[in-house]
């Protein structure tokens, strides 16, 4: 019986001019360098660059027993305390969040030949902190949160469509209020890796780790 032909990857990409023209090695003496004023300035960078949804970024979780599972989420706001993001409080990332209170978070900035990765544990953002951000989000998002429960079975797609129209009549002409089980998580970094694209393959990594209140940083190779 032949086997399944094996499909090869191209190795022969050009790397993007932009990001040539932001690969600067780091400092070589990065001791003073402060990994969330780092993470702002490449945040920004990759706003200016113009790169489709900079605030797209993986997130990984885990079970007690050790079986691992990601998905994308978006970024939300970030600051010395930890990176936000919101989603359903029952959904399958919030169950094991809530079981095993680490996650590993992954941003690729592929026009800036970038990444950041970060590794912490995970607490839950303030509702009131919450309910101050879900007021922010568009309508139909706002109707979304009420008429999803989100990753539990869907026995139709007319289903969702028939708790849409519920929900968009029950709140019509006021304001959505919060979802009772929608809400934000934060991880706060114990590890932050940055990665810059260089030729070659000889890619510049700087990981920074947390002991006590101080960053320890080091140089990992490509």
């Amino acid at each position: 019986m032949d086997s399944e032909p094996v499909i090869r990857i191209r190795n022969d990409r050009r790397r993007p001019a932009v990001a040539d023209a932001l690969a600067a090695a780091f400092p070589e003496d990065a001791r003073f360098t402060e990994p969330m004023s780092l993470f702002a300035q490449w945040y920004r960078q990759a706003e200016e660059a113009a790169v489709r949804m900079p605030e797209a970024m993986t997130l990984a979780t885990c079970t007690p027993s050790g079986r691992p599972s990601a998905r994308m989420v978006l970024l939300k706001q970030f600051d010395a305390h930890g990176f936000v993001f919101f989603t359903n409080l029952d959904s399958r990332k919030s169950q094991e969040l809530r079981r095993n209170p680490h996650a590993a978070l992954t941003l690729h900035w592929k026009p800036l030949e970038r990444q950041v990765r970060i590794e912490g544990h995970v607490e839950r953002v303030p509702q009131e902190e919450a309910a101050a951000y879900f007021q922010t989000r568009p309508l139909g998002s706002q109707i979304g949160a009420w008429a999803s429960h989100q990753s539990a079975l869907l026995p139709s797609r007319n289903m969702l469509q028939a708790r849409i129209d519920e929900y968009t009549k029950r709140f019509a002409n006021q304001e959505t209020p919060l979802p009772p089980y929608w809400g934000g998580w934060r991880v706060i970094p114990a590890r932050i890796e940055f990665w810059q694209g260089r030729p070659n393959r000889l890619h510049d990594r700087l990981v920074f780790e947390k002991h006590g209140d101080a960053w320890q940083t080091r140089r990992l190779y490509p």
